[in-house]
């Protein structure tokens, strides 16, 4: 074990103190808070940051102060992209093709791009979180990423086979597109949150529309950032 400053930590792991600092709250990340250092396991943080696509490296670690990456809320992301009620497809791979096709913010050739990797990120494992939820999202960026974040939430006519954690059917699915592994971590965080609770998943039952959709995620991020 070592302790070290937590900003020393953060950039470490090339994101802002403030997420890093966020994580530990919500039990997400290997770090134990001690006044302003962290305790954590070397070995344990090094394994958490590789199977999320980060690096951690003390020796890299900048040394000078750095513009870190904008933080942006679930909804604002929610709002750039689309609500799509009833989405057609009989299985997983018609849906997100019919999906791709609802997300008219992105041009037809980047459209195309997306679909074939979200297949792909389908094909090396599901994005089905469990609960009748899944998460597509891209393995790598996009040729031409959005300038910033876009979530498009999608409520399939019927439930899907996603080949779910729990094998359970989807019967809602959240379209994660991201600049950067940072900004897809923080809202996959910030997303986590919110569905964890049965409450929301119950409410997501029901298809909401867009703008009680988007009042009840803001309510949800209160809380989050009220702990």
């Amino acid at each position: 074990f070592m302790k070290l400053p937590m900003q020393r930590v953060a950039d470490g792991l090339g994101l802002p103190e403030s997420t890093l600092q966020r994580w530990i709250r919500q039990g997400r990340i290997p770090v134990q808070r001690s006044g302003v250092d962290a305790i954590f396991s070397h070995r344990a943080l090094e394994k958490w940051a590789t199977t999320h696509n980060l690096t951690f490296s003390l020796d890299s670690a900048p040394t000078i102060d750095r513009e870190p990456d904008p933080v942006d809320t679930l909804v604002a992301a929610m709002r750039r992209g689309a609500v799509c009620d009833r989405v057609a497809g009989k299985d997983a791979e018609q849906a997100l093709k019919a999906a791709v096709a609802c997300m008219e913010m992105l041009s037809a050739k980047i459209r195309e791009e997306l679909f074939e990797k979200l297949m792909e990120r389908e094909r090396l494992a599901s994005t089905g979180i469990g609960n009748g939820i899944a998460i597509p999202h891209p393995r790598e960026p996009l040729s031409q990423p959005p300038a910033a974040p876009i979530i498009t939430t999608c409520f399939p006519e019927n439930p899907l086979d996603f080949r779910a954690i729990d094998d359970q059917p989807v019967f809602v699915f959240f379209v994660l597109l991201s600049p950067t592994v940072q900004q897809h971590l923080h809202l996959l965080s910030r997303l986590s949150y919110c569905i964890r609770d049965r409450a929301f998943r119950s409410f997501l039952s029901t298809h909401p529309g867009a703008k009680a959709l988007f009042a009840r995620v803001a309510r949800s991020e209160a809380q989050l950032d009220s702990l």
